[in-house]
């Protein structure tokens, strides 16, 4: 099926504005498969059952064996009852016809009814649900196994002129007349650009295309849907596949395995800056750093670097609380000038936050006890060295990001003598901001406070060399 049938109702089309470029063929061999799966028939039990569970309708009948309950079902495709069993009572089981037998699968209520990972509000849904899936699995389940094996993800070179021609007429549009809105065709064309598209465009347009994974979740797709990897139908009524929180991109959980690393955040979707992930936020703002970082080291310099106790002494929480709210609120046009907040402590209280609000450390778990390990080295040249690899080892955003604040800190020390703040004092300051053990133990944290310093320490003073 082409994308001119398919695509309206996946709400994965691209605009007709490109007729020279061609959208992807949505195959829609497994739609018509969940079509064609049989339908529930519930049967319902005539006479009244003693403690029959709240949560359960007249398709349950009480007490009976796996015999009864075949014959109940009578053969016919689709029926299912629910049944309490005779070896286990309050244990609970669904009957299901398929396939010319009869299915037993343990049935499990939480507040919502499940015999698997999936949860469901009906016992209707439920066997729907099943039905659908035994039925296409039954029959396409060598076609399954080799959806990944031609996927559409690489062969989008269209979508990337695409949103570039859209993103000309607009700002033509704009510049002509600010006051006119934008055309009902110019709205059409920017909506109908689905993740995918918004992917390949971003990757086209990044300065700075650090490497991200991508952060899917189980999601559940109101209507029919595609997968944008393998361009197959996402088959199912719930949890048919995963949802990247921070691009969008929809995908088949198997699907989801063979996707690269190229995950561009969609700024819509992200909704904080301080406590999101340092790569995720730099991506979407396609900066080479966290503008919190840029914003804050710039405005410390213009007019902190000289201030006694800088770092170490703590502005009014409550200003700090308000400075973060403007970056969350505001983004890259927070104001944080000496008009708004005079003690330049605040802002070095900011900028601490932000490190410490990272769900991933500047210096992640990953590396963090390789980093332990080279500051216990007693051979300086040989710690060195060992820093050195091991910073090597960093994400590129995080490294990136620690380079520029180590620079900043070396000009910091460059003030010493006016804001008593040497490489060993920022070393005290900065190290349990940038770096914490993968474990939340207080007993690590307490003894590895020396090397957290030291490595500060000395990446504050080598910098020059280190990075």
């Amino acid at each position: 099926m082409a994308a001119s049938s398919n695509s309206s109702l996946s709400g994965s089309s691209v605009s007709s504005d490109a007729e020279e470029y061609q959208p992807p063929i949505w195959k829609s061999y497994l739609y018509q498969l969940q079509q064609e799966a049989p339908r529930p028939k519930r049967i319902i039990c005539t006479r009244e059952v003693e403690n029959r569970p709240k949560y359960y309708g007249r398709e349950f009948h009480g007490i009976i064996s796996r015999e009864q309950a075949d014959e109940l079902l009578g053969g016919v495709e689709g029926a299912y009852i629910l049944r309490e069993s005779q070896r286990q009572p309050g244990c609970y089981t669904l009957a299901l016809r398929f396939g010319n037998q009869t299915l037993n699968y343990r049935l499990f209520h939480d507040g919502k009814h499940f015999v698997g990972e999936k949860r469901f509000e009906s016992i209707h849904d439920l066997v729907t649900d099943g039905l659908i899936t035994l039925y296409i699995e039954t029959k396409a389940s060598e076609y399954i196994s080799k959806m990944t094996t031609n996927p559409i993800y690489e062969h989008i070179g269209y979508a990337t002129l695409l949103r570039e021609k859209v993103s000309r007429r607009l700002s033509r549009s704009k510049h002509e007349s600010r006051k006119a809105s934008v055309t009902s065709e110019e709205h059409t064309a920017v909506e109908k650009i689905s993740s995918l598209v918004r992917r390949a465009a971003l990757t086209h347009d990044n300065h700075f295309n650090y490497e991200k994974t991508h952060n899917f979740k189980v999601h559940t797709f109101r209507g029919p849907h595609w997968c944008e990897y393998c361009a197959n139908f996402m088959w199912g009524l719930i949890a048919q596949g995963v949802r990247c929180s921070d691009c969008g991109l929809n995908v088949h959980k198997q699907c989801s395995k063979h996707v690269p690393n190229d995950c561009q955040p969609d700024l819509k979707r992200i909704k904080k800056v301080y406590c999101c992930d340092l790569t995720t936020l730099v991506k979407a703002h396609n900066t080479q750093r966290p503008m919190v970082v840029d914003i804050c080291i710039r405005e410390i310099e213009a007019r902190g670097l000289k201030s006694e106790g800088l770092y170490r002494v703590s502005g009014f929480t409550e200003h700090i609380e308000d400075v973060k709210m403007a970056f969350d609120r505001d983004g890259e046009k927070a104001d944080i000038s000496a008009n708004i907040y005079p003690d330049i402590n605040i802002i070095t209280g900011a900028l601490k936050l932000y490190f410490r609000d990272l769900p991933i450390p500047v210096i992640t778990y990953d590396t963090y006890s390789k980093f332990i390990e080279a500051a216990k080295i007693s051979s300086a040249d040989e710690r060195l060295e060992a820093v050195h690899e091991v910073l090597l080892l960093l994400p590129p955003a995080h490294y990136e990001t620690l380079r520029y604040l180590m620079i900043h800190l070396k000009k910091v020390t460059m003030n010493e003598k006016d804001n008593f703040m040497n490489a060993e004092n920022l070393g005290i300051v900065f190290g349990p901001t940038l770096m914490r053990p993968p474990e939340d133990s207080t007993l690590t944290t307490l003894h590895d406070m020396r090397y957290q310093k030291l490595i500060v320490q000395i990446l504050i003073e080598n910098e020059d060399v280190l990075f």
